[in-house]
């Protein structure tokens, strides 16, 4: 039998389902804004092919946000797990040229959504910013807010005073730009003012701080926050679940323009007497890292810095990077094509103004953000006399999936640096 070949998308195709009958395969496409094909969104979205002519159709086409997740129902419609700003939510669609209808459940975050062929009950996974993931069972789509909790794998969090969270607001005003973000406060200091603050920038970039409960070493606002520190997960333009044109926002300025986001909410924080002006530290994983580094040639009110697998040069990283159509989407071309872009937007171009002391971290087989990258920011900043120090796992890739420990040793290593550099500035440690 020969293969027939289905889509010709410039994008990662992923999620594949077969309809109840058989004769449609859906599956999620997440795009870099093509402009030869007619998918044109920069996030991820819900596809249907008709297996007997082709055709292909969009669910929920008119839904502002990103799908995170579906599942078919037994009647043939579809659920469709939805991230609108910092909720992730439920919805459902009888066919691509029916309405959308939203399902009130919790506050939070819905994920892995399963359907019974058989009946009419749902399970899935919930959480929100005190409540930590469990997998919930729900009779019908309409009792959501009456699920039954099936499981206790994270019980132990629940006998802990954990930190709160809250959405938090800020407008930059470059552009009246209204920004938003999750911050964490410190167990038993919720809405308490002039707190130290770690500015913990999510990665993606096409991602978003989320009402969630995450303790992993990727996402470790919980953890800091349960170590003193308030935390602010921003979610700058680039982010997802607020539309086309926030997403588009960063193109040709993929650095220099969410960095400006992120520090109007520093400025606003600190004029809302929320965070102490003098205690302010900042961090990112992968686009997090290239972020980081952004930001501290920039500015030098952050005491402290923590770059984990961040490019500080976009030439270089284009040719390396095992995504390189993500470099020439963001900037706008290959390196000979629009070269002053490439430079004006990489931060070893700006490395001298920097004084933050920094901890980098990097995988030894990262294909994603080489290792490289890493090391010509500690070069760099040794040569400048900045306090540097950088952690290489080996036998990792961008995941730092292959030993468990080297996640618990990168959170455990960075705690120390925001402890070691974060309650004062280097440039009165030195004078």
């Amino acid at each position: 039998m020969s293969m027939l070949r289905l889509t010709n998308n410039e994008g990662i195709e992923q999620d594949l389902k077969l309809s109840r009958d058989g004769t449609h395969l859906l599956f999620r496409l997440f795009a870099l804004g093509s402009n030869r094909n007619k998918f044109t969104e920069t996030f991820d979205r819900l596809y249907s092919i008709d297996l007997n002519n082709g055709e292909i159709e969009s669910f929920g086409k008119d839904f502002t946000g990103t799908v995170t997740g579906y599942a078919v129902k037994a009647d043939g419609g579809i659920f469709i797990v939805g991230q609108l700003g910092t909720e992730t939510q439920i919805y459902e669609q009888k066919s691509p040229k029916h309405d959308l209808i939203y399902h009130q459940g919790w506050n939070g975050t819905y994920a892995k959504l399963s359907t019974s062929s058989q009946s009419n009950f749902i399970a899935f996974v919930h959480s929100s910013f005190t409540k930590p993931k469990e997998v919930y069972l729900a009779e019908n789509i309409d009792r959501l807010q009456s699920a039954q909790v099936i499981t206790s794998a994270n019980e132990l969090f629940n006998r802990r005073d954990l930190p709160q969270g809250k959405l938090y607001r800020w407008t930059n005003d470059d552009d009246n730009q209204t920004i938003e973000g999750i911050l964490r406060y410190p167990p038993g200091l919720f809405e308490q003012k002039n707190l130290p603050l770690l500015v913990l920038i999510h990665g993606g970039l096409y991602a978003a701080s989320l009402n969630g409960f995450q303790v992993d070493w990727e996402n470790w606002g919980v953890l800091a926050a349960s170590e003193g520190w308030l935390v602010l997960e921003p979610n700058y333009r680039g982010s997802t679940g607020y539309g086309s044109q926030f997403i588009h926002d960063v193109r040709y300025q993929f650095l220099s323009r969410p960095a400006r986001d992120i520090l109007a909410g520093v400025d606003q924080l600190v004029k809302d007497n929320i965070a102490d002006p003098n205690r302010l530290t900042v961090g990112g994983y992968s686009y997090g890292g290239y972020l980081t580094n952004w930001l501290i040639t920039q500015t030098t009110r952050f005491n402290a810095a923590l770059s984990g697998a961040g490019a500080i040069e976009h030439a270089s990283e284009w040719g390396t990077i095992d995504f390189p159509v993500f470099e020439y989407y963001v900037l706008g071309g290959a390196p000979w094509e629009v070269p002053d872009t490439y430079q004006d937007e990489a931060a070893i171009y700006h490395i001298d103004k920097v004084r933050t002391p920094t901890h980098i971290i990097t995988g030894q087989n990262d294909v994603r953000v080489n290792p490289a990258q890493s090391y010509m920011l500690e070069r760099a900043l040794n040569y400048l006399g900045i306090p540097v120090q950088l952690l290489v796992f080996p036998n990792e890739d961008h995941s730092i999936s292959n030993n468990p420990w080297h996640g618990k040793i990168k959170v455990r290593e960075e705690l120390k640096w925001l402890h070691m550099y974060g309650h004062q500035s280097f440039k009165t440690v030195t004078q």
